[in-house]
């Protein structure tokens, strides 16, 4: 019976699938796609299935060959020099099959690698491109699934499905043509026995469904309450909050659920393959009682009752794989489907085909007239990537500023201030096109930044954000992300001119310090200096700066300020500014309020005019401080 082992354990596992696929749709055109997609491993499926089919028929061959030894043994014309060959050309063929088998594998592994691999590069290349909209409302988990879950079901695809349907029928077909010219009556006796099985299989398939829904759904919380409590954040407040044992007895609960479930559903398991090997022995014994009868008729040899007997062991596998096909089909289907989804989302942010090159050393900047609302949901990213599918997702979104223009001179320091809310980051973001204007424009050297390759925007623009973002990597790594072939040397003059040298020479493994998750190794204060490092190793003619120095006190800050002063000489710097000092040095102060541009001018020209500005100062700096330090809003 261990011929039929490994195809019902398929089975089992496709029934359990079977209700996860109820109600699913597939969109139009998805097969074709998928067949364009296979287009260039047309030669390896090919031989591929050539494998199967030749392993398949050598399956069949062999309890046919066995029953020609029982005949050469028992009948009167046999002979021993017959009983040599046949035995030869079993163990021939036995050889053979495990040669191709072993093709088959390569052959399968050639191909399932290969198509992960095209699927993996294509949906990360693609997620990649997408806006920064699409990333605030996608969970990072959902979009993970996507490059490992359902690359790998689509890779099951062309690998495990395509050689168990060809396998399988090709079996089936071979051993129930067989069986009929050897003998209809025992052929017409076993399958009658199928939906006996069929049956109750169908009932332990739904109750196998249910359980691995279950589990899967624990698992996932599982992972999830893991994942929120082992990274730092969520560890100290675990530990500041007194929740271990809490924590615990959350975790143990699911867990001994998911214990439960799996003892459950073993018991299934091993009843599904008592009962298919129960149906095949019950058949096997039918079999060797109506073949003996005949045989005592002079309606059959020996021989041929043997063979029908072993070809029974050899197909209520295949035949119970076959009957859930339809399952591992729309399986894979759907699979291809999700990462389909992925990619046909179209990028908001796109090269133009007639992108131009910003010339070297292009630094002006122009808001011209700009409007801007953030893109709905249905614009930047699909349902099935969010925590829930929001009944808002036709909503356009909200409008985020009006009319916006003002400029920006090569070397000219501009500060955007105002209150929370008022538009500043979003304004900011534009320059760099992590987002595109809805109207107007805004212009680098002169070009709108929509008509320019988005690599040489990149190569001009340096930004340093107000949550300094820093990779599970080394000090250097992390540095040398933004300029990839920097010198040790210019790594530690970056350092230097930001303030952080000394901090990392302290350390004991220099710059192959590894700076933990999000950088928490650090204080904030130094992970906002390894970012400025990182801009000043890159050394871009413009550079922006969104709370760069929020997270120092006063004196790094002022250390951070003396380097910036450096660092920004003859360069376009365009700064949202917490602190009075930055404000004040500034060669503009353009004020935002809801998105609209209220004023702008120098700080002395701004207080004397005693508009908003005058109020910003006056509330937010003179009731706290008499003269040149204090802060202005953090956020934007």
């Amino acid at each position: 019976m261990s011929s039929m082992g490994p195809a019902g354990w398929d089975a089992m596992r496709s029934m359990r699938r079977a209700d996860d696929l109820k109600g699913v749709t597939l969109s139009s055109g998805v097969k074709r796609r998928i067949l364009r997609f296979a287009q260039p491993y047309r030669r390896d499926i090919a031989l591929f299935i050539a494998l199967v089919t030749a392993i398949a028929a050598i399956g069949v061959a062999t309890p046919v060959l066995a029953g020609d030894i029982v005949n050469e043994l028992t009948g009167g014309n046999g002979t021993q020099r017959g009983v040599v060959v046949i035995a030869a050309i079993i163990a021939g063929l036995a050889v053979f099959e495990g040669v191709l088998n072993l093709a088959m594998r390569w052959y399968g592994a050639k191909l399932g690698e290969g198509i992960i691999y095209d699927l993996r590069r294509s949906v990360f290349d693609h997620v990649q491109s997408m806006p920064v909209a699409f990333f605030t409302r996608s969970q990072t988990g959902a979009l993970v699934s996507r490059l490992n879950n359902d690359v790998m079901g689509a890779q099951r695809a062309f690998t495990s499905t395509l050689s168990g349907l060809v396998s399988n029928g090709i079996a089936v077909a071979l051993i129930i043509g067989v069986m009929f010219f050897q003998s209809w009556q025992i052929t017409l006796l076993s399958l009658v026995l199928v939906p006996v099985f069929i049956v109750p299989a169908k009932w332990v398939g739904r109750k196998l469904a249910a359980l691995t829904k279950e589990s899967f759904d624990l698992n996932a919380a599982m992972n999830t309450q893991m994942a929120e409590r082992f990274n730092i954040g969520g560890a100290m407040l675990v530990k500041l909050f007194g929740r271990p044992d809490a924590e615990s007895s959350d975790f143990a609960g699911k867990a001994d659920r998911v214990r439960g479930i799996g003892i459950t559903t073993a018991m299934y398991a091993r009843t599904f393959i008592v009962a298919l090997t129960l149906v095949a022995g019950l058949s096997q014994a039918l079999a060797y009682g109506l073949g003996g009868a005949l045989v005592f008729a002079g309606q059959l040899s020996a021989g041929t009752v043997v063979t029908l007997a072993l070809l029974l062991t050899r197909m209520y596998g295949p035949l119970m794989a076959l009957s859930n096909v339809r399952v591992d089909v729309m399986s894979a289907l759907v699979s291809f489907q999700r990462v389909f989804e992925v990619l046909d989302l179209k990028p908001l942010i796109r090269e133009a085909d007639d992108a131009k090159e910003l010339p070297d050393g292009a630094a002006a900047i122009s808001f011209r007239d700009v409007e801007f609302r953030y893109p709905g949901a249905d614009e930047v990213s699909l349902a099935s990537l969010e925590d829930l599918a929001r009944p808002d997702r036709s909503d356009n979104g909200r409008q985020i500023l009006s009319g916006v223009s003002f400029d920006v001179a090569p070397g000219e320091l501009v500060a955007l201030v105002g209150h929370s809310g008022a538009g500043k980051t979003t304004t900011a973001n534009l320059v760099p096109r992590l987002y595109d204007v809805t109207a107007g424009a805004v212009e680098v050297g002169g070009t709108d930044v929509r008509e320019l390759t988005l690599a040489s925007l990149s190569d001009h623009i340096g930004m340093v954000t107000q949550d300094a973002h820093l990779f599970h990597d080394t000090v250097r790594e992390n540095l040398v992300y933004a300029r990839p072939g920097a010198t040790d040397e210019e790594v530690w003059e970056a350092l230097d001119r930001a303030q952080i040298g000394e901090t990392v020479r302290r350390l004991e493994s220099g710059l192959d310090t590894v700076v933990g998750e999000r950088g928490y190794r650090f204080s904030g204060g130094e992970k906002q200096r390894l970012a400025i490092a990182r801009v000043l190793l890159k050394a871009p003619p413009i550079v922006i700066l969104d709370e760069a120095t929020a997270h120092l006190d006063s004196e790094s800050e002022a250390a951070v300020q003396r380097a910036l002063d450096t660092a920004l000489e003859g360069r376009t710097s365009l700064v949202i500014a917490h602190r009075l000092s930055t404000v004040r040095r500034a060669d503009k102060i353009v004020v935002l309020e809801e998105g609209r541009v209220a004023e702008s001018g120098t700080h002395d020209d701004l207080v004397e005019r005693g508009g908003l500005y005058a109020d910003l100062y006056r509330t937010q700096f003179a009731e706290r401080f008499t003269g040149a330090e204090g802060a202005l809003s953090t956020a934007g």
